[in-house]
Protein backbone atom coordinates (compact mmCIF):
# COMPACT_ATOMS: atom_id res chain seq x y z
CA UNK A 1 0.00 0.00 0.00
CA UNK A 2 1.55 3.29 -1.06
CA UNK A 3 0.47 6.90 -0.79
CA UNK A 4 1.38 10.03 -2.75
CA UNK A 5 1.67 12.96 -0.37
CA UNK A 6 1.35 15.45 -3.26
CA UNK A 7 -2.23 14.39 -4.00
CA UNK A 8 -3.37 12.80 -0.77
CA UNK A 9 -6.37 14.62 0.70
CA UNK A 10 -5.98 15.62 4.32
CA UNK A 11 -7.94 13.70 6.92
CA UNK A 12 -8.95 15.46 10.15
CA UNK A 13 -7.07 14.03 13.09
CA UNK A 14 -10.36 14.03 15.00
CA UNK A 15 -11.72 11.23 12.82
CA UNK A 16 -11.94 7.83 14.46
CA UNK A 17 -8.49 6.25 14.72
CA UNK A 18 -6.49 3.69 16.67
CA UNK A 19 -5.66 4.12 20.35
CA UNK A 20 -1.88 4.55 20.44
CA UNK A 21 -1.60 5.81 23.99
CA UNK A 22 -0.28 9.21 25.00
CA UNK A 23 3.19 9.29 23.43
CA UNK A 24 4.10 12.30 21.32
CA UNK A 25 6.73 14.88 20.49
CA UNK A 26 6.10 18.62 20.19
CA UNK A 27 7.07 19.75 16.70
CA UNK A 28 7.24 23.00 14.76
CA UNK A 29 3.84 23.42 13.14
CA UNK A 30 0.86 25.73 13.36
CA UNK A 31 -1.53 22.86 12.62
CA UNK A 32 -2.94 20.84 15.53
CA UNK A 33 -3.86 18.09 13.07
CA UNK A 34 -0.28 17.90 11.80
CA UNK A 35 0.93 17.61 15.38
CA UNK A 36 -1.46 14.72 16.05
CA UNK A 37 -0.61 12.92 12.82
CA UNK A 38 3.10 13.32 13.50
CA UNK A 39 2.68 11.84 16.98
CA UNK A 40 0.89 8.89 15.44
CA UNK A 41 3.52 8.43 12.76
CA UNK A 42 6.38 8.45 15.25
CA UNK A 43 4.51 6.05 17.52
CA UNK A 44 3.90 3.66 14.65
CA UNK A 45 7.51 3.57 13.45
CA UNK A 46 8.66 2.90 17.01
CA UNK A 47 6.11 0.06 16.96
CA UNK A 48 7.61 -1.21 13.66
CA UNK A 49 4.46 -0.58 11.64
CA UNK A 50 6.34 1.49 9.10
CA UNK A 51 3.53 1.33 6.55
CA UNK A 52 1.04 3.05 8.84
CA UNK A 53 3.76 5.37 10.12
CA UNK A 54 4.42 6.58 6.58
CA UNK A 55 0.70 7.15 6.05
CA UNK A 56 0.51 9.26 9.21
CA UNK A 57 3.52 11.37 8.21
CA UNK A 58 1.90 11.91 4.81
CA UNK A 59 -1.23 13.09 6.61
CA UNK A 60 0.92 15.44 8.70
CA UNK A 61 2.31 16.86 5.45
CA UNK A 62 -1.15 17.12 3.88
CA UNK A 63 -2.32 19.23 6.82
CA UNK A 64 0.83 21.41 6.84
CA UNK A 65 2.94 21.17 3.65
CA UNK A 66 5.63 23.40 5.20
CA UNK A 67 6.27 21.10 8.21
CA UNK A 68 9.86 20.04 7.68
CA UNK A 69 9.99 17.36 10.35
CA UNK A 70 6.95 15.59 8.84
CA UNK A 71 8.96 15.06 5.64
CA UNK A 72 11.79 13.73 7.81
CA UNK A 73 9.36 11.25 9.34
CA UNK A 74 8.25 10.03 5.92
CA UNK A 75 11.86 9.53 4.80
CA UNK A 76 12.59 7.61 7.99
CA UNK A 77 9.49 5.40 7.74
CA UNK A 78 10.00 4.21 4.16
CA UNK A 79 13.68 3.35 4.56
CA UNK A 80 15.42 0.28 6.00
CA UNK A 81 14.90 -0.99 9.53
CA UNK A 82 16.06 -3.71 11.92
CA UNK A 83 13.91 -6.39 10.27
CA UNK A 84 14.25 -5.14 6.71
CA UNK A 85 17.77 -3.87 6.02
CA UNK A 86 18.72 -2.66 2.57
CA UNK A 87 19.85 -6.11 1.42
CA UNK A 88 16.36 -7.56 2.04
CA UNK A 89 14.71 -5.18 -0.44
CA UNK A 90 14.01 -6.55 -3.89
CA UNK A 91 15.07 -4.35 -6.80
CA UNK A 92 11.69 -2.77 -7.47
CA UNK A 93 10.92 -2.20 -3.79
CA UNK A 94 14.38 -0.69 -3.28
CA UNK A 95 13.90 1.65 -6.24
CA UNK A 96 10.51 2.85 -5.02
CA UNK A 97 11.53 3.28 -1.39
CA UNK A 98 14.78 5.04 -2.26
CA UNK A 99 12.85 7.46 -4.47
CA UNK A 100 10.27 8.20 -1.77
CA UNK A 101 12.91 8.53 0.94
CA UNK A 102 15.16 10.76 -1.14
CA UNK A 103 12.35 13.06 -2.23
CA UNK A 104 11.03 13.35 1.33
CA UNK A 105 14.50 14.02 2.75
CA UNK A 106 15.09 16.78 0.21
CA UNK A 107 11.69 18.31 0.97
CA UNK A 108 12.58 18.23 4.67
CA UNK A 109 15.81 20.11 3.95
CA UNK A 110 13.96 22.57 1.72
CA UNK A 111 11.69 23.52 4.64
CA UNK A 112 14.34 23.18 7.37
CA UNK A 113 14.47 26.93 7.99
CA UNK A 114 11.01 26.53 9.55
CA UNK A 115 12.29 23.90 12.00
CA UNK A 116 13.88 24.11 15.43
CA UNK A 117 17.53 23.12 15.98
CA UNK A 118 16.83 19.49 16.97
CA UNK A 119 14.55 19.02 13.97
CA UNK A 120 17.23 20.54 11.74
CA UNK A 121 19.74 18.08 13.18
CA UNK A 122 17.46 15.11 12.49
CA UNK A 123 16.83 16.37 8.96
CA UNK A 124 20.56 16.68 8.31
CA UNK A 125 21.16 13.17 9.68
CA UNK A 126 18.50 11.56 7.47
CA UNK A 127 20.38 12.76 4.39
CA UNK A 128 22.97 10.01 5.03
CA UNK A 129 20.74 7.31 6.51
CA UNK A 130 22.60 5.07 9.00
CA UNK A 131 26.03 6.50 8.16
CA UNK A 132 28.22 6.86 11.22
CA UNK A 133 29.16 10.54 10.90
CA UNK A 134 25.99 12.56 11.44
CA UNK A 135 24.18 10.75 14.29
CA UNK A 136 27.03 11.04 16.87
CA UNK A 137 27.20 14.78 16.21
CA UNK A 138 23.46 15.03 16.76
CA UNK A 139 23.69 12.86 19.85
CA UNK A 140 26.46 14.93 21.42
CA UNK A 141 24.56 18.16 20.76
CA UNK A 142 21.13 17.03 22.01
CA UNK A 143 22.18 14.28 24.40
CA UNK A 144 19.20 14.52 26.77
CA UNK A 145 16.57 14.21 24.05
CA UNK A 146 14.95 10.77 24.31
CA UNK A 147 14.01 10.61 20.64
CA UNK A 148 17.53 11.51 19.57
CA UNK A 149 18.84 8.75 21.85
CA UNK A 150 16.39 6.22 20.39
CA UNK A 151 17.11 7.21 16.80
CA UNK A 152 20.87 7.14 17.37
CA UNK A 153 20.69 3.68 18.95
CA UNK A 154 18.49 2.57 16.06
CA UNK A 155 21.06 3.83 13.54
CA UNK A 156 23.85 1.95 15.33
CA UNK A 157 21.84 -1.27 15.58
CA UNK A 158 20.87 -1.16 11.92
CA UNK A 159 24.51 -1.24 10.88
CA UNK A 160 24.66 -4.86 12.15
CA UNK A 161 21.03 -6.03 12.52
CA UNK A 162 20.55 -9.19 14.59
CA UNK A 163 24.29 -9.40 15.16
CA UNK A 164 24.98 -7.34 18.28
CA UNK A 165 26.21 -10.38 20.22
CA UNK A 166 28.21 -13.52 19.55
CA UNK A 167 25.80 -16.19 20.77
CA UNK A 168 28.49 -18.80 21.24
CA UNK A 169 30.88 -16.70 23.35
CA UNK A 170 28.32 -14.48 25.03
CA UNK A 171 30.47 -11.48 24.15
CA UNK A 172 29.53 -8.42 22.10
CA UNK A 173 30.15 -8.80 18.40
CA UNK A 174 33.47 -6.96 17.79
CA UNK A 175 32.09 -5.73 14.45
CA UNK A 176 29.03 -4.16 16.09
CA UNK A 177 28.59 -1.02 18.18
CA UNK A 178 27.01 -3.07 20.98
CA UNK A 179 28.63 -1.28 23.89
CA UNK A 180 27.76 2.12 22.48
CA UNK A 181 24.16 1.00 22.02
CA UNK A 182 24.17 -0.19 25.63
CA UNK A 183 25.55 3.15 26.85
CA UNK A 184 23.07 5.22 24.85
CA UNK A 185 20.00 3.20 25.81
CA UNK A 186 20.85 2.67 29.47
CA UNK A 187 21.65 6.36 29.96
CA UNK A 188 18.39 7.36 28.27
CA UNK A 189 16.40 4.89 30.38
CA UNK A 190 17.43 6.72 33.54
CA UNK A 191 15.79 9.93 32.30
CA UNK A 192 12.32 11.21 33.03
CA UNK A 193 9.70 9.91 30.64
CA UNK A 194 11.76 6.98 29.39
CA UNK A 195 9.36 4.47 30.96
CA UNK A 196 6.69 5.69 28.52
CA UNK A 197 8.91 5.93 25.44
CA UNK A 198 8.02 3.10 23.02
CA UNK A 199 11.13 3.54 20.91
CA UNK A 200 13.65 3.27 23.74
CA UNK A 201 11.86 0.35 25.39
CA UNK A 202 11.42 -1.53 22.12
CA UNK A 203 15.05 -1.13 21.08
CA UNK A 204 16.34 -2.13 24.50
CA UNK A 205 14.59 -5.49 24.18
CA UNK A 206 16.31 -6.04 20.83
CA UNK A 207 19.63 -5.02 22.38
CA UNK A 208 19.36 -7.36 25.37
CA UNK A 209 17.62 -10.42 23.89
CA UNK A 210 20.71 -11.95 22.28
CA UNK A 211 22.90 -11.24 25.30
CA UNK A 212 23.78 -13.92 27.88
CA UNK A 213 21.42 -12.24 30.36
CA UNK A 214 18.10 -11.41 28.68
CA UNK A 215 16.35 -11.40 32.07
CA UNK A 216 17.99 -8.00 32.70
CA UNK A 217 15.49 -6.52 30.24
CA UNK A 218 12.31 -7.85 31.82
CA UNK A 219 11.50 -4.62 33.73
CA UNK A 220 11.83 -2.68 30.51
CA UNK A 221 9.63 -5.25 28.79
CA UNK A 222 6.95 -4.81 31.43
CA UNK A 223 7.03 -1.04 30.90
CA UNK A 224 6.48 -1.54 27.17
CA UNK A 225 3.75 -4.15 27.60
CA UNK A 226 0.32 -2.60 26.82
CA UNK A 227 1.85 0.88 26.32
CA UNK A 228 0.14 1.33 22.92
CA UNK A 229 -3.24 -0.45 23.13
CA UNK A 230 -3.87 -0.79 19.37
CA UNK A 231 -0.28 -1.50 18.30
CA UNK A 232 0.01 -5.25 18.05
CA UNK A 233 3.77 -5.39 17.81
CA UNK A 234 4.17 -3.45 21.05
CA UNK A 235 2.08 -6.07 22.88
CA UNK A 236 4.24 -8.74 21.26
CA UNK A 237 7.76 -7.38 21.84
CA UNK A 238 8.05 -8.19 25.58
CA UNK A 239 7.45 -11.83 24.71
CA UNK A 240 10.88 -12.03 23.08
CA UNK A 241 12.13 -12.03 26.66
CA UNK A 242 9.21 -14.00 28.11
CA UNK A 243 10.20 -16.91 25.87
CA UNK A 244 13.84 -16.71 26.90
CA UNK A 245 13.05 -16.78 30.62
CA UNK A 246 10.35 -19.44 30.27
CA UNK A 247 7.31 -17.33 31.13
CA UNK A 248 5.12 -19.15 28.64
CA UNK A 249 1.75 -18.12 30.06
CA UNK A 250 2.64 -14.45 29.87
CA UNK A 251 3.92 -14.93 26.35
CA UNK A 252 0.59 -16.46 25.37
CA UNK A 253 -1.37 -13.64 27.02
CA UNK A 254 0.62 -10.80 25.45
CA UNK A 255 0.77 -12.36 22.01
CA UNK A 256 -2.96 -13.00 22.13
CA UNK A 257 -3.47 -9.28 22.82
CA UNK A 258 -1.10 -8.56 19.94
CA UNK A 259 -3.19 -10.61 17.53
CA UNK A 260 -6.40 -8.89 18.63
CA UNK A 261 -4.83 -5.48 18.01
CA UNK A 262 -3.50 -6.72 14.66
CA UNK A 263 -6.96 -7.99 13.73
CA UNK A 264 -8.31 -4.51 14.40
CA UNK A 265 -5.61 -3.03 12.19
CA UNK A 266 -6.21 -5.39 9.27
CA UNK A 267 -9.95 -4.73 9.36
CA UNK A 268 -9.21 -1.09 8.61
CA UNK A 269 -5.99 -1.21 6.57
CA UNK A 270 -6.36 -4.59 4.86
CA UNK A 271 -3.71 -7.31 4.49
CA UNK A 272 -2.01 -5.95 1.35
CA UNK A 273 0.91 -4.27 3.09
CA UNK A 274 4.20 -5.26 4.67
CA UNK A 275 2.81 -5.11 8.21
CA UNK A 276 1.24 -8.49 7.39
CA UNK A 277 4.71 -9.93 8.05
CA UNK A 278 4.58 -8.52 11.60
CA UNK A 279 1.02 -9.72 12.09
CA UNK A 280 2.01 -13.27 11.21
CA UNK A 281 5.07 -13.00 13.42
CA UNK A 282 2.78 -12.16 16.35
CA UNK A 283 0.57 -15.16 15.55
CA UNK A 284 3.64 -17.37 15.18
CA UNK A 285 4.88 -16.28 18.60
CA UNK A 286 1.51 -17.09 20.16
CA UNK A 287 1.50 -20.53 18.56
CA UNK A 288 5.09 -21.23 19.58
CA UNK A 289 4.40 -20.36 23.23
CA UNK A 290 1.26 -22.50 23.17
CA UNK A 291 3.23 -25.42 21.75
CA UNK A 292 5.92 -25.17 24.43
CA UNK A 293 3.11 -25.02 27.02
CA UNK A 294 1.29 -28.10 25.75
CA UNK A 295 -1.77 -26.06 24.80
CA UNK A 296 -3.07 -27.73 21.66
CA UNK A 297 -6.38 -25.88 21.49
CA UNK A 298 -4.75 -22.48 21.90
CA UNK A 299 -2.25 -23.30 19.14
CA UNK A 300 -4.88 -24.58 16.69
CA UNK A 301 -7.19 -21.62 17.34
CA UNK A 302 -4.33 -19.22 16.58
CA UNK A 303 -3.43 -21.15 13.41
CA UNK A 304 -7.04 -20.94 12.22
CA UNK A 305 -7.16 -17.19 12.83
CA UNK A 306 -3.77 -16.61 11.24
CA UNK A 307 -4.56 -18.52 8.07
CA UNK A 308 -7.93 -16.76 7.71
CA UNK A 309 -6.20 -13.36 7.86
CA UNK A 310 -4.01 -13.94 4.78
CA UNK A 311 -5.76 -14.12 1.39
CA UNK A 312 -3.74 -16.17 -1.09
CA UNK A 313 -3.26 -13.21 -3.41
CA UNK A 314 -1.18 -11.51 -0.70
CA UNK A 315 1.44 -14.21 -1.26
CA UNK A 316 1.29 -13.50 -4.99
CA UNK A 317 2.49 -9.91 -4.60
CA UNK A 318 5.81 -9.72 -6.44
CA UNK A 319 7.31 -6.56 -4.92
CA UNK A 320 8.11 -6.90 -2.16
CA UNK A 321 8.14 -10.69 -2.82
CA UNK A 322 5.59 -11.58 -0.19
CA UNK A 323 5.86 -15.34 -0.72
CA UNK A 324 9.52 -15.16 0.30
CA UNK A 325 8.56 -13.28 3.49
CA UNK A 326 5.29 -15.03 4.38
CA UNK A 327 4.84 -18.47 2.84
CA UNK A 328 6.63 -20.30 5.65
CA UNK A 329 3.90 -19.19 8.06
CA UNK A 330 1.44 -21.29 6.06
CA UNK A 331 3.33 -24.44 7.14
CA UNK A 332 2.93 -23.79 10.86
CA UNK A 333 -0.21 -25.93 11.21
CA UNK A 334 1.87 -28.96 10.23
CA UNK A 335 4.40 -28.30 13.00
CA UNK A 336 1.56 -28.05 15.53
CA UNK A 337 0.17 -31.38 14.35
CA UNK A 338 3.57 -33.09 14.64
CA UNK A 339 4.13 -31.57 18.07
CA UNK A 340 0.84 -32.97 19.36
CA UNK A 341 1.01 -36.34 17.62
CA UNK A 342 -1.97 -35.87 15.30
CA UNK A 343 -0.81 -38.81 13.19
CA UNK A 344 -4.03 -39.92 11.54
CA UNK A 345 -5.02 -36.37 10.63
CA UNK A 346 -1.57 -35.79 9.15
CA UNK A 347 -1.79 -38.89 6.99
CA UNK A 348 -5.07 -37.55 5.58
CA UNK A 349 -3.71 -34.03 5.07
CA UNK A 350 -4.05 -32.77 1.51
CA UNK A 351 -1.18 -31.07 -0.29
CA UNK A 352 -1.49 -27.39 -1.22
CA UNK A 353 -3.23 -26.98 -4.57
CA UNK A 354 -0.63 -24.49 -5.78
CA UNK A 355 2.65 -26.30 -5.13
CA UNK A 356 4.63 -23.57 -6.95
CA UNK A 357 3.45 -20.86 -4.59
CA UNK A 358 3.46 -23.05 -1.47
CA UNK A 359 6.85 -24.68 -1.92
CA UNK A 360 7.88 -24.69 1.75
CA UNK A 361 4.41 -25.81 2.84
CA UNK A 362 4.42 -28.64 0.29
CA UNK A 363 7.83 -29.86 1.47
CA UNK A 364 6.79 -29.56 5.12
CA UNK A 365 3.60 -31.53 4.41
CA UNK A 366 5.66 -34.45 3.12
CA UNK A 367 7.97 -34.20 6.16
CA UNK A 368 5.03 -34.21 8.58
CA UNK A 369 3.31 -37.08 6.77
CA UNK A 370 6.57 -39.02 6.85
CA UNK A 371 6.86 -38.59 10.62
CA UNK A 372 3.21 -39.63 11.01
CA UNK A 373 3.67 -42.80 8.95
CA UNK A 374 6.84 -43.65 10.85
CA UNK A 375 5.23 -43.08 14.24
CA UNK A 376 2.37 -45.41 13.34
CA UNK A 377 4.70 -48.15 12.13
CA UNK A 378 4.24 -47.74 8.37
CA UNK A 379 7.88 -47.53 7.31
CA UNK A 380 7.09 -47.95 3.60
CA UNK A 381 4.68 -45.02 3.77
CA UNK A 382 7.31 -42.96 5.57
CA UNK A 383 9.94 -43.81 2.96
CA UNK A 384 7.59 -42.75 0.17
CA UNK A 385 7.00 -39.42 1.90
CA UNK A 386 10.73 -38.95 2.47
CA UNK A 387 11.37 -39.31 -1.27
CA UNK A 388 8.65 -36.75 -2.03
CA UNK A 389 10.04 -34.50 0.68
CA UNK A 390 13.50 -34.58 -0.87
CA UNK A 391 12.09 -33.79 -4.30
CA UNK A 392 10.09 -30.82 -3.06
CA UNK A 393 12.94 -29.48 -0.90
CA UNK A 394 15.05 -29.22 -4.05
CA UNK A 395 12.49 -26.75 -5.42
CA UNK A 396 12.53 -24.37 -2.44
CA UNK A 397 14.36 -21.18 -3.45
CA UNK A 398 17.16 -19.76 -1.33
CA UNK A 399 15.19 -16.51 -1.14
CA UNK A 400 12.39 -18.09 0.90
CA UNK A 401 12.95 -17.24 4.55
CA UNK A 402 11.74 -17.66 8.09
CA UNK A 403 13.12 -14.55 9.82
CA UNK A 404 16.92 -14.70 9.76
CA UNK A 405 17.04 -18.30 8.53
CA UNK A 406 16.61 -19.58 5.03
CA UNK A 407 13.84 -22.13 4.73
CA UNK A 408 16.38 -24.51 3.21
CA UNK A 409 18.15 -24.44 6.59
CA UNK A 410 15.05 -25.35 8.59
CA UNK A 411 14.13 -28.04 6.07
CA UNK A 412 17.57 -29.57 6.65
CA UNK A 413 16.59 -29.96 10.31
CA UNK A 414 13.38 -31.64 9.14
CA UNK A 415 15.32 -34.01 6.88
CA UNK A 416 17.51 -35.24 9.74
CA UNK A 417 14.47 -35.57 12.04
CA UNK A 418 12.58 -37.63 9.47
CA UNK A 419 15.57 -39.87 8.82
CA UNK A 420 15.88 -40.47 12.55
CA UNK A 421 12.21 -41.36 12.91
CA UNK A 422 12.37 -43.81 10.00
CA UNK A 423 15.51 -45.57 11.24
CA UNK A 424 14.01 -45.83 14.71
CA UNK A 425 10.97 -47.68 13.34
CA UNK A 426 13.34 -49.94 11.43
CA UNK A 427 14.84 -50.85 14.81
CA UNK A 428 18.15 -49.23 13.80
CA UNK A 429 18.37 -47.25 17.03
CA UNK A 430 22.05 -46.31 16.81
CA UNK A 431 21.56 -44.93 13.32
CA UNK A 432 18.34 -43.22 14.38
CA UNK A 433 20.07 -41.47 17.25
CA UNK A 434 22.87 -40.41 14.92
CA UNK A 435 20.35 -38.69 12.66
CA UNK A 436 18.57 -37.08 15.61
CA UNK A 437 21.85 -35.73 16.95
CA UNK A 438 22.44 -34.28 13.49
CA UNK A 439 19.04 -32.57 13.65
CA UNK A 440 19.99 -31.10 17.04
CA UNK A 441 23.26 -29.77 15.65
CA UNK A 442 21.51 -28.19 12.66
CA UNK A 443 18.78 -26.79 14.92
CA UNK A 444 21.33 -25.23 17.27
CA UNK A 445 23.19 -23.56 14.40
CA UNK A 446 20.17 -21.76 12.96
CA UNK A 447 20.48 -17.97 13.05
CA UNK A 448 18.91 -16.35 16.10
CA UNK A 449 15.25 -15.41 16.07
CA UNK A 450 12.40 -15.29 18.57
CA UNK A 451 10.53 -17.45 18.23
CA UNK A 452 13.11 -19.92 16.97
CA UNK A 453 12.64 -20.71 13.29
CA UNK A 454 12.34 -24.48 13.96
CA UNK A 455 9.25 -24.94 16.08
CA UNK A 456 9.81 -28.20 17.99
CA UNK A 457 13.15 -28.47 19.79
CA UNK A 458 14.95 -31.45 18.27
CA UNK A 459 16.11 -32.55 21.70
CA UNK A 460 12.54 -33.39 22.67
CA UNK A 461 12.27 -36.27 20.19
CA UNK A 462 15.82 -37.43 20.86
CA UNK A 463 15.40 -37.57 24.64
CA UNK A 464 11.96 -39.22 24.40
CA UNK A 465 13.31 -42.05 22.27
CA UNK A 466 16.42 -42.41 24.44
CA UNK A 467 14.11 -42.83 27.40
CA UNK A 468 11.99 -45.39 25.54
CA UNK A 469 15.15 -47.41 24.90
CA UNK A 470 16.22 -47.25 28.54
CA UNK A 471 19.06 -44.71 28.14
CA UNK A 472 17.81 -42.80 31.15
CA UNK A 473 21.02 -41.07 32.20
CA UNK A 474 21.61 -39.72 28.71
CA UNK A 475 17.99 -38.58 28.40
CA UNK A 476 18.27 -36.79 31.75
CA UNK A 477 21.29 -34.83 30.48
CA UNK A 478 19.40 -33.80 27.36
CA UNK A 479 16.36 -32.63 29.33
CA UNK A 480 18.49 -30.79 31.87
CA UNK A 481 20.28 -28.91 29.11
CA UNK A 482 17.02 -28.07 27.32
CA UNK A 483 15.58 -26.64 30.52
CA UNK A 484 18.65 -24.46 31.01
CA UNK A 485 19.53 -26.10 34.33
CA UNK A 486 23.19 -26.12 33.34
CA UNK A 487 25.40 -24.12 30.97
CA UNK A 488 25.63 -26.77 28.26
CA UNK A 489 23.68 -24.75 25.70
CA UNK A 490 23.80 -21.16 24.51
CA UNK A 491 21.05 -19.09 26.04
CA UNK A 492 18.61 -19.00 23.08
CA UNK A 493 18.64 -22.81 22.81
CA UNK A 494 17.35 -23.27 26.35
CA UNK A 495 13.63 -23.58 27.01
CA UNK A 496 13.13 -22.95 30.74
CA UNK A 497 9.96 -24.32 32.31
CA UNK A 498 8.67 -26.02 29.16
CA UNK A 499 6.26 -28.80 30.05
CA UNK A 500 7.79 -31.38 27.72
CA UNK A 501 11.26 -31.38 29.23
CA UNK A 502 9.98 -30.85 32.76
CA UNK A 503 7.89 -33.99 32.48
CA UNK A 504 10.74 -35.90 30.85
CA UNK A 505 13.38 -34.80 33.35
CA UNK A 506 11.10 -35.63 36.27
CA UNK A 507 10.53 -39.11 34.84
CA UNK A 508 14.28 -39.61 34.46
CA UNK A 509 14.99 -38.53 38.04
CA UNK A 510 12.23 -40.75 39.38
CA UNK A 511 13.35 -43.82 37.45
CA UNK A 512 16.97 -43.22 38.46
CA UNK A 513 15.98 -43.15 42.13
CA UNK A 514 17.00 -39.49 42.51
CA UNK A 515 13.82 -38.78 44.40
CA UNK A 516 15.02 -35.71 46.28
CA UNK A 517 15.91 -33.99 43.00
CA UNK A 518 12.58 -35.09 41.52
CA UNK A 519 10.77 -33.61 44.52
CA UNK A 520 12.48 -30.25 43.96
CA UNK A 521 11.13 -29.85 40.44
CA UNK A 522 7.77 -31.55 41.09
CA UNK A 523 5.88 -28.29 41.83
CA UNK A 524 7.04 -26.87 38.50
CA UNK A 525 6.06 -30.09 36.74
CA UNK A 526 2.60 -30.04 38.31
CA UNK A 527 2.05 -26.42 37.31
CA UNK A 528 3.19 -27.03 33.74
CA UNK A 529 0.99 -30.12 33.39
CA UNK A 530 -1.98 -28.23 34.82
CA UNK A 531 -1.50 -25.42 32.27
CA UNK A 532 -1.37 -27.88 29.36
CA UNK A 533 -4.76 -28.66 27.82
CA UNK A 534 -3.90 -32.27 26.95
CA UNK A 535 -2.32 -35.08 29.00
CA UNK A 536 1.46 -35.13 28.50
CA UNK A 537 3.41 -38.29 29.30
CA UNK A 538 6.41 -37.79 27.04
CA UNK A 539 8.38 -34.98 25.43
CA UNK A 540 7.44 -36.35 22.00
CA UNK A 541 4.42 -38.27 20.79
CA UNK A 542 6.85 -40.30 18.70
CA UNK A 543 7.55 -42.25 21.90
CA UNK A 544 4.83 -44.85 21.98
CA UNK A 545 5.55 -46.64 25.28
CA UNK A 546 4.90 -44.29 28.21
CA UNK A 547 3.94 -47.02 30.68
CA UNK A 548 6.77 -46.09 33.04
CA UNK A 549 6.03 -42.37 33.08
CA UNK A 550 5.13 -41.36 36.66
CA UNK A 551 1.67 -40.00 37.30
CA UNK A 552 2.36 -36.55 38.71
CA UNK A 553 -1.14 -35.02 38.68
CA UNK A 554 -3.79 -37.34 40.05
CA UNK A 555 -6.87 -35.19 39.60
CA UNK A 556 -8.77 -33.44 36.85
CA UNK A 557 -7.91 -29.85 35.99
CA UNK A 558 -10.57 -27.16 35.64
CA UNK A 559 -10.75 -27.66 31.86
CA UNK A 560 -11.76 -31.28 32.34
CA UNK A 561 -8.47 -32.89 31.39
CA UNK A 562 -7.23 -35.60 33.74
CA UNK A 563 -3.55 -36.44 34.02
Amino acid sequence: MTHDSDVMPSVPASDEYYDLGSFGRKITTSSPDTQTWFNRGLSWVYAFNHVEGAYCFEQAIANDPSCAIAYWGLAYAVGPNYNKPWDRFDREDLKNCMKRAYEASRKAKEHANNANPIEQGLIEAIQSRFQSASPPILRSTFGDDLDVAALYADALMNQTPWALWDLFTGEPNPKAATMEVKMVLERALTQKGSDKHPGLLHLYIHYIEMSPNPELGINVADQLRDLMPDAGHIHHMPTHLDILIGDWRRSIASNYKATLADDKYVRRAGPYNFYTFYRLHDYHSLIYAAMLSGKLNTALDAVDRMEASVPEDVLQIESPPMADWLENFMSIRLHVMVRFGMWEALKQMELPKDSELYRVTTATTHYAKGVAYAATGDVDGALEQRELFQQTCARVPETRRVYNSKCTQTLAVAAAMLDGEIEYRRQNCDKAFEHLRESIELDDKLPYSEPWSWMQPSRHAYAALLLEQGHIEEAAKVYRADLGLDDTLIRPRRHPNNVWSLQGYHECLTRLGRREEAAVIEPAVKLALAVADIPIKSSCFCRLDTSQAPRVIKSCSSNGNCH
